[in-house]
């Protein structure tokens, strides 16, 4: 492979991390992180410092002209652009590109619910997006408390940042504290939820924002990548809430004729089945005292999430059976519910 070849692949390299602000790399960094790159890329190359200094100084030089500063962050000499923005590869956007742009931000950039997110702002007022009127609505809650975290989560998030969390449950309010590697934001019932692994141990966890206190990052410590793929983890679940020791459940439910086009065309969960044929004739036989409607089953785990749905079509969904306790847990809550309706009544 030609020298100028090699010089030009750990160029390409340098000038990812060096438009990395999240992160502080000295020369022993950043001749590591090559040597890394290269390992990754199954490139046959050894880098050593000295070639790393003299790569720094051919950036700066024409035709490159790179802004590469040097500062002091944490006892050593860090080493970046002065610009995050910039590149040594930049190109002007072709009229194509452009015009792909304007119309996938006029989209996703009319999501209100996303605090915080000024570079998006100036990344649509540079493309004229500002003079385009709204055509799509998303469901936003503007109470959301700590929606201003989004911008920084996202950012911690998308730049491998590990983070210092400090949160607080409902039922006690005093503030604690963890090393976390944050994963994924995800919304769900108009609440913004973080998922990522604690430091300590690994475990996957998720914090709703509006219990979260302060976020604080820490681009010293080494991120670690997730290790699942977590969007897996939604295909069981209802919501957000995970139990790793939960099994999934097979549940049985009737719907009635007033809602069952609701539950057809919004499904419980995704593994929702309707019973048709014999199978539907055996469960009217069965549950006679069930007038019209349908029966459905799905196959997912119990949580809190999917309880509390199944329960807010009151009389018109009714669980007859699971091959787990989600039935006896819904009955409990009915139970408790009625009783205390009684006692306001007398």
């Amino acid at each position: 492979m030609p020298t100028n070849k090699n010089a030009f692949i750990r160029y390409k390299y340098l000038d990812k991390l060096l438009s990395d602000h999240h992160h502080y790399y000295d020369i022993n960094d950043l001749t590591k992180k090559v040597n890394e790159m290269m390992e990754r890329d199954q490139l046959d190359l050894d880098v050593v410092r000295r070639t790393i200094e003299k790569d720094l100084l051919a950036l700066r030089l024409v035709p490159f002209s790179a802004p590469i500063e040097s500062v002091r962050k944490f006892g050593k000499k860090i080493y970046r652009y002065s610009d995050s923005s910039f590149s040594i590869f930049t190109q002007e956007l072709t009229r194509e590109e452009r015009n792909l742009l304007r119309e996938v931000l006029s989209t996703i950039g009319q999501f209100d619910g996303l605090d915080n997110f000024t570079w998006l702002e100036s990344f649509k007022s540079g493309l004229g997006l500002e003079e385009r009127r709204q055509i799509i609505s998303f469901s936003n809650n503007p109470y959301l408390k700590n929606s201003n975290l989004l911008g920084t989560l996202f950012d911690c998030i998308s730049n491998e940042v590990v983070i210092r969390l400090s949160y607080h449950t409902f039922s006690n309010t005093a503030v604690r504290s963890i090393v976390f590697h944050p994963y994924l934001l995800k919304q769900y019932n108009d609440r913004w939820f973080l998922l990522g692994a604690v430091d300590e141990d690994n475990k996957v966890l998720n914090f709703a924002l509006d219990r979260i206190d302060q976020v604080e990052p820490l681009p010293t410590w080494t991120y670690r990548p997730c290790p699942e793929d977590l969007m897996e983890r939604f295909e069981d679940i209802v919501g957000v809430t995970y139990f790793e020791n939960y099994p999934i459940e097979h549940i049985l439910f009737w719907v009635s004729d007033f809602s069952k086009n609701y539950i057809e065309t919004k499904p419980i969960h995704g593994s929702q089945k309707r019973l048709r044929g014999e199978t539907e004739l055996q469960m009217k036989q069965e549950y006679p005292q069930l007038e019209g409607g349908a029966f459905y089953t799905i196959d997912c785990i119990r949580n809190y999430e999917l309880i509390r749905l199944l329960c807010s079509y009151g009389k018109d969904l009714i669980v007859l059976h699971s091959d787990g306790p989600i039935l006896d847990e819904i009955r409990q809550r009915i139970k408790e519910m009625f009783e205390r309706y009684e006692t306001i009544s007398k």
